[in-house]
């Protein structure tokens, strides 16, 4: 079974709450009147027995015998149309006074004795509708049982024309109501159908379009500008695939063209062992380079898809930069260039994945010495600031171009592509130095201009000493368990 449009819910919806609405509101008033014209009609009858009890008043105690009561109130009542439906008779069941129409219908008697408090109550005499209150009255210690009426076939006819009325017009306040809720929730849902049909068009070939741009200052005003941030992050996502292939598949072209090459002239040859194992040398050069960038490939496609997690666990930031210090130191004096550390004086503690730093600073001491023409300079130092550890690599080296220095961290992205090739670089170590640095929740900042050299600082937050000794206890605790 298909199931109804929004629109058409929304409006289902709203007519039945209008109906409810319309409903309540039409009883209520219903109601209401029906009240007041009884309260009316109550209160005529409350003066009527206020009107006996004031003339029973009148009468003096010495004439209330049976016959003299009957003759008083008779002579009171029998012209006037008040009377035209009174019965009143005394606590010995004795009638003072009857009204014709009454006898008629031999409306019975109720014994004063039996009336704790006034009662109202509807009546039909002759055809006709009443409303009649039944109250025992007290005079000079004598008691009195009065039953008195008042036509309410006029009061039940009203009723009656407004019930009517409130039927007659239910439906056509409801079909109104339909219409101007199918109106509004069409009216409503229209900005919805223009991002159905946007989105419908959008595909791999036109990422670049986005949703209609709303203006109601609603929620689909802030589903159309989420969407279109999520079109934003899907479309750069999709760029780097794209980007990442294209650059993929170019550097993979390379060293499988030179090992292709290298293989085909070794074995047209005909030289001796020096040019084959200067091939093989070769061959083993492209193999490695290979290796390498395929190794780094993988590692950013783990990050990239959240399976690269890191182990985050309080770490001797000073002693792990030292160890690396002392590493590289020999390798980079080796190569004609001078080589200075600079310790903190501070503790220097950190949460963190020592294999990450230390690949991060391989990356960025490697990157140091590649571009680093001898004899020049290399730098490591290590501080504290505002609650900060900061990691400096400073180098002499050929330095990055201003309009460059946003791009670098960029896979694949190579300044001089010819002359990083040719010192072994592929483009990937930075934009992996960058993962690394915001998984530990850091951040890393280049300044470099051409011929001048460059430097990178880390910015890694610190912990204080007890928290880490505590923390290294419970990673200690949790890994043995």
């Amino acid at each position: 079974m298909k199931k109804l449009s929004i629109g058409s819910r929304l409006t289902l919806w709203y007519l039945a709450i209008f109906a409810a609405a319309q409903f309540l509101f039409g009883a209520a008033m219903w109601f209401a009147l029906r009240q007041e014209l009884y309260g009316i009609a109550d209160d005529a009858l409350a003066v009527q027995v206020q009107d006996l009890t004031n003339l029973l008043k009148s009468q003096k105690k010495k004439n209330w015998n049976v016959p003299k009561l009957q003759e008083e109130v008779s002579e009171a009542y029998v012209l006037a149309h008040s009377g035209d439906f009174l019965q009143v008779y005394d606590e010995d069941g004795n009638w003072i006074f009857r009204a014709p129409s009454l006898e008629r219908a031999q409306l019975a008697p109720v014994p004063a004795t039996a009336i704790e408090h006034l009662s109202f109550r509807n009546l039909q005499i002759e055809g006709s509708h009443y409303r009649f209150i039944t109250q025992k009255i007290v005079v000079n210690g004598r008691s009195f049982a009065v039953q008195t009426g008042t036509p309410i076939s006029q009061m039940l006819a009203t009723l009656a024309m407004f019930e009517r009325y409130l039927l007659m017009l239910a439906p056509l306040l409801l079909l109104a109501a339909a219409t101007g809720g199918y109106w509004l929730s069409r009216k409503a849902l229209s900005p919805v159908d223009a991002l159905t049909r946007t989105a419908q068009r959008i595909g791999g070939g036109n990422l670049n379009e986005r949703l209609e741009a709303l203006a109601t200052g609603d929620e689909l005003q802030r589903l159309a500008d989420t969407l279109n941030q999520m079109l934003d992050r899907i479309e750069q996502a999709f760029l780097r695939v794209t980007q990442f292939t294209a650059d993929a598949s170019h550097e993979l072209r390379t060293p499988i063209s030179l090992i292709r090459a290298e293989s085909e002239i070794a074995l047209r040859s005909s030289e001796g062992d020096e040019e084959y194992r200067e091939a093989l040398r070769n061959i083993l050069l492209e193999s490695e380079r290979t290796t390498v960038l395929i190794q780094e490939m993988l590692a950013l496609a783990r990050a990239d898809s959240g399976r690269e997690n890191l182990h985050l666990v309080p770490v001797d930031l000073k002693s792990l930069v030292f160890e690396n210090a002392r590493e590289w130191g020999a390798l980079i004096r080796s190569k004609n260039i001078s080589f200075t550390y600079h310790p903190a004086l501070e503790p220097t503690h950190v949460l963190a994945d020592a294999k990450a730093l230390q690949r991060l600073l391989a990356i960025l001491l490697d990157n140091a010495v590649k571009y680093t023409p001898a004899p020049g300079s290399v730098e490591l130092r290590i501080e504290t600031r505002a609650a900060k550890a900061i990691i400096a690599v400073i180098d002499t080296g050929i330095g990055i171009a201003e309009e460059e220095q946003k791009k670098i961290f960029e896979r694949f992205y190579r300044v001089d592509k010819a002359r990083s090739r040719g010192l072994g670089g592929v483009g990937i170590g930075l934009a992996i130095a960058d993962w690394i640095v915001k998984q530990h929740h850091g951040s890393i900042i280049v300044r470099s201009s051409i011929d001048a050299g460059s430097t990178f600082q880390i910015e890694l937050p610190l912990i204080q000493p007890v928290a880490s000794a505590a923390l290294q206890a419970i990673s200690k605790t949790a890994t043995a368990c």
